[in-house]
């Protein structure tokens, strides 16, 4: 459940860590062509990018349409603009991360979940002790971010980062919908029922299955099939409602409303959310749309 819904924290997680560069791959000769849509009326047009947190060095995706989107977008608009300094995001995390007398981490998931939660740790070399003092939600990141790292992905190769940088030489503005702290609030402030099941669900990350998984979703990107990314999410919703609500319909919701309202200002902007979050039903774009606002497909 970690490796899709959660994408965006478990690579907040690795900038907090200083470890966000993992193996460089051979680069991928195939261009992408990943979807994209505008939401447009007389004098606004917004432009509606999902991306791929975690992408693989030399992938390249930005085609004559999404430049020319880019070039005509005043803004650019992330889930979160991280700001370099990777200290102030590890901050954040210390502030949220603070739950005294929690039991040992093992002991947050039922028993026969421990042996398999105990050798993702020691694959992770993570010190045990370590995780044992962290919140639940905390300590299933940092164990995350070990896995993805043997992905062969890395954030710095992802689609917010190359964004970031295109829109910074040209002089635009980067803004965040959503701050560091608030993202990472959103499993902060989760039950503890919720946490562990997310904890629970690590257990059963496996190298093999995640590198085969990452690789189909970032096939649907390239592909710009969002029907195929709309299964994948419909498959991680279904292990956990609670954690898919306030991931993905919540801030789906959200989102939708943002648009809405900067429909009212004229000018254009380039969006770029998860590409989960515009896919399937109740996507960013269907409740867009659902407001009564054309919303176009461009790519």
């Amino acid at each position: 459940m970690n490796r899709f819904l959660s994408a965006a924290l478990v690579a907040l997680a690795l900038t907090a860590c200083g470890g966000t560069q993992a193996k460089a791959p051979a680069p991928s000769p195939a261009p992408a062509h990943p979807a994209l849509w505008k939401v447009v009326d007389h004098d606004t047009t917004i432009y509606l990018f999902g991306t791929i947190h975690l992408l693989p060095k030399g992938l390249h995706w930005t085609t004559p349409a999404m430049a020319r989107a880019m070039a005509s977008s005043q803004l650019l608009y992330l889930e979160v603009a991280l700001d370099k300094d990777p200290a102030k995001l590890g901050a954040v995390m210390a502030k949220l991360n603070n739950t005294p007398g929690l039991p040992p981490l093992l002991d947050r998931v039922p028993p026969a979940k421990r042996a398999a939660l105990k050798k993702v740790i020691d694959a992770s070399k993570i010190p045990l002790a370590y995780l044992d003092a962290q919140e639940t939600w905390a300590a299933a990141l940092a164990i995350s971010s070990a896995s993805m790292s043997k992905l062969n992905l890395s954030y710095e190769d992802g689609a917010e980062t190359q964004l970031t940088e295109i829109f910074a030489k040209a002089g635009k503005t980067v803004k965040g919908l959503e701050t560091a702290e608030q993202q990472l609030g959103y499993f902060h402030t989760l039950p503890e029922a919720a946490q562990r099941t997310f904890l629970a669900s690590v257990a059963d990350d496996d190298d093999a299955k995640s590198t085969k998984e990452f690789a189909r979703m970032i096939a649907a990107w390239k592909a710009g099939d969002v029907r195929r990314i709309a299964l994948t999410f419909d498959d991680e919703m279904k292990l956990s409602p609670v954690l898919a609500d306030v991931l993905l319909h919540k801030r789906n919701a959200n989102w939708a409303a943002w648009v809405g309202e900067r429909m009212k200002m004229p000018g254009t902007v380039f969006v770029a959310v998860g590409a989960g979050h515009l896919a399937g039903k109740g996507s960013v774009e269907e409740l867009v749309a659902n407001r009564g606002f054309k919303v176009i497909r461009v790519q």
